[in-house]
């Protein structure tokens, strides 16, 4: 039995020789083209390089000349002094000629007259060095094409050493393109006889899975005949499968157990209607009778039996932000009747988005939670806004408090990023006729509606802002 790891080191050792011996053949081959090439590349380079220095010694004269600072001339000189280093190197050449005392005989007139522009600079007599930048100029100009006339002309003489190297190329290129020919052949052989190994058993893997990933989890188990990886892999991906089925099972079984334990919270919370609550509520409605007669008795109690009658409702029914305000302002009024000029309630509330679609008892929570932990122990200057507004495609709703705020702590609690009981749970609070907390109230948001936001911001002392952001619908 040959593994997969064999095959693959016995393909790759031979694909490792043959390059090796297209490597060892280029090199050789560039190695006797390097040879004659070195001998004339640095006499090209020479040229080059002087060609270059004198343009760069120029643009720095020229700078000089605008701007005659003394870093600019230091910058000249250092470009000059290189200049005739590369003079005195191209002088002591061994390659003799006309053309060569022509390059150096310019490259002398060049630094004499970059000298006189320096010279006039000093002695402010624009006239004078005008003209010889513009010599200083036109000599560079001169160098710039006379090194080129030397290069043409060892190109020219250059021509059977090119020839050579032609030659190299192709014979290199024949031996590489025999070598790839193998390579391609051996490669061919090897897919053919690896992929018999191998493509079978991938296709029933990946059959298998486009079933897993269509949710289909109760087909038969891929068999593989040789014992090799794939045999490990595919019993792998066979108790994957057994493993990810029972997974599911639990999780439908847990999914349904949580969703039965929600509906039994829910109605739980449904018949939470706390009594302190109610005996403030009544207390206040004798008080008031006592006091002023029958009529506001009739309309708080008309206010209690509204606010009643909307939280004994199916907690899961859909309103809209128009009952929810309205059930707001019913509060609103109770609580009013019980602290008077303690607190005032501010409305702010935009007519268009008063028909947005929201889960039932949102806003009263949010209320009670202002009241009760915020201003309820305000002696006077109370006072809780509603802003409904709406904001590119979101409706949202700020319900602030002017009183004593809560801590980060607190805060995270009533987000449910801590594991404590809510904060407004009808366990610990006072005076609730929802008994439902915060972490309720964003819950239910989220259920309702993935995209929206539930957020608190609050400081010590200042108050609290809970704000929530909702799709239009």
């Amino acid at each position: 039995m040959i593994k997969i790891r064999t095959k693959l080191l016995i393909y790759f050792a031979s694909i490792l020789l043959l390059l090796i011996l297209l490597f060892l053949i280029r090199e050789q081959s560039n190695d006797q083209v390097m040879e004659l090439y070195n001998e004339h590349v640095d006499y090209f380079f020479l040229l080059n390089e002087m060609t270059k220095t004198t343009g760069q010694t120029f643009q720095s004269l020229q700078i000089y000349v605008h701007e005659p600072l003394s870093e600019n001339l230091d910058h000249f000189q250092e470009d000059k002094e290189q200049l005739l280093q590369l003079h005195q190197i191209f002088k002591e050449t061994e390659k003799d000629g006309i053309s060569k005392k022509n390059v150096l005989n310019m490259i002398t007139s060049f630094i004499e007259e970059t000298d006189l522009v320096v010279e006039g600079i000093a002695n402010q007599d624009i006239q004078e060095y005008s003209i010889y930048l513009n010599e200083a100029e036109r000599t560079a100009s001169y160098i710039h094409e006379k090194t080129l006339d030397i290069i043409n002309v060892e190109l020219a003489n250059y021509h059977e050493l090119s020839v050579l190297i032609d030659e190299k190329v192709i014979n290199t290129k024949k031996m590489g393109t025999a070598i790839i020919i193998a390579i391609i052949f051996l490669s061919i052989l090897f897919a053919i006889w690896f992929s018999n190994g191998i493509t079978r058993t991938i296709r029933r893997l990946t059959k298998a899975a486009q079933e897993i990933s269509s949710g289909r989890y109760t087909g038969k188990d891929v068999t593989v005949s040789r014992k090799d990886e794939l045999w490990f892999l595919t019993k792998t991906f066979n108790e994957m499968k057994r493993n990810i089925l029972e997974s599911v099972s639990e999780l439908e079984e847990k999914a349904r157990l949580a969703q039965l334990l929600k509906e039994m919270e829910l109605k739980s919370l449904q018949n939470q209607i706390n009594p302190h609550f109610l005996f403030n509520t009544l207390n206040t409605i004798s008080k008031t009778s006592y006091i002023e007669g029958a009529e506001r008795t009739s309309d708080l109690i008309s206010s209690v039996s509204t606010l009643l009658r909307y939280n004994i409702g199916n907690l899961d029914r859909q309103t809209t932000l128009k009952d929810e305000v309205e059930i707001i302002k019913e509060y609103f009024y109770i609580q009013k009747a019980r602290f008077r000029d303690r607190v005032e309630f501010i409305e702010n509330v935009d007519p268009s988005c008063l028909s947005t679609p929201l889960p039932c008892l949102t806003l009263q929570p949010i209320v009670e939670n202002a009241f009760i932990h915020g201003i309820e122990s305000m002696a006077g200057g109370a006072k809780i806004e509603v802003h409904i507004y709406q904001q590119d495609e979101m409706v949202c709703i700020d319900v602030k408090d002017n009183g004593v705020g809560m801590d980060q702590k607190t805060m995270n609690r009533l987000l449910g990023k801590e594991e404590e009981s809510d904060f407004i749970s009808s366990q610990n609070g006072s005076g609730h006729s929802t008994g439902i907390g915060m972490k309720n109230v964003r819950d239910r948001l989220l259920l309702f509606d993935k995209e929206s936001t539930f957020t608190i911001s609050s400081s010590i002392g200042v108050g609290t802002k809970v704000s929530i952001r909702l799709n239009r619908g």
